[in-house]
């Protein structure tokens, strides 16, 4: 049988000549001899999965992407997507461009048939993929496209959750002016939800740190309407600390800035997202440009 590289190169061959080797005269006439194209399919479904057990990645995705081609050609567009979606989780192994190229294709196929919430939850692996890779607008964009999506189907915990990766990864970009409209959307959505009320804190932390990266003023005026929104936010320690931040900001002052962050970390440890944004508005108003 040989090891499963040797096993799955012969499955492919054998893949191919039934594709390009003609019927003969009696099974033409008669039917004999089977469907080639059906048969192509379970040999390179059959080659994909040795490939797999070889760890032979792009091998493996380039085996079920031809499957996929076989049965869009026999009209079979399910098992089609279904074949990109496994050449995606291969080709992720090792070729994330390809991995991606596969999951559109699948996208595209589901589209077709009505399936938004499978496309939008392969749109979110895309974004994921890129987020991978260090490309956040491209990453931007497909959770954009999912939560579009998710919408759509009424599945709105699903798609706020795709909009608030658009916010992170907006302000991470520096493009605050997007990142607080999808944390203010987000968060107002939440307030309709007794059982989600409570995260529209965060999310209006979020904002209002957004805010303070632009401008003092605004971030003042964004925290009285945060406060009438969500009359609760004003017991909140990130309210606090927010309402000290831009008094110091005002005031030009770093040391109580610095301190008023440490206290706030000592008791809720903020995580890489915060650190940034806040170093940002430090060293801004360090050098006397925030006010």
């Amino acid at each position: 049988m040989g090891d499963p590289e040797s096993r799955g190169k012969e499955l492919m061959e054998q893949a191919e000549k039934k594709l390009t080797t003609s019927k003969g005269f009696l099974s033409s006439v008669f039917g004999g001899g089977g469907n080639k194209t059906e048969d192509a399919i379970e040999l390179y479904q059959r080659a994909a999965n040795t490939f797999k057990m070889a760890k032979k990645w792009n091998n493996a995705g380039e085996a079920f992407c031809k499957a996929a081609e076989l049965h869009l050609k026999n009209g079979s567009r399910h098992d089609g997507s279904t074949c990109y979606v496994d050449a995606a989780t291969c080709y992720k192994k090792s070729d994330p461009k390809e991995a991606v190229a596969c999951l559109e294709k699948a996208i595209e196929q589901y589209l077709e048939m009505g399936r938004f919430s499978i496309a939008a939850k392969h749109h979110q692996t895309i974004a994921e993929t890129f987020e991978g890779e260090g490309e956040l607008e491209k990453a931007i964009t497909h959770y954009e496209q999912a939560a579009d999506y998710f919408k759509g189907e009424e599945s709105n915990a699903a798609a706020n959750k795709a909009l608030l990766k658009v916010a992170q990864h907006a302000a991470q970009l520096e493009d605050y002016v997007k990142a607080i409209k999808v944390y203010e959307d987000v968060a107002a959505t939440s307030l309709e939800s007794s059982l989600l009320k409570y995260s529209a804190k965060e999310y209006f932390f979020r904002a209002g740190l957004c805010h303070l990266c632009v401008d003092v003023l605004n971030a003042q005026q964004a925290l009285d309407r945060y406060a009438e929104m969500y009359p609760a936010f004003q017991d909140s320690r990130e309210y606090k600390l927010i309402k000290t931040l831009t008094e110091h900001v005002e005031h030009e002052d770093v040391e109580a800035f610095t301190d008023a962050v440490k206290d706030y970390d000592s008791i809720s440890r903020l995580d890489q997202w915060y650190t940034t944004l806040l170093l940002r508005i430090k060293k801004t108003l360090a050098s006397g440009e925030l006010c």
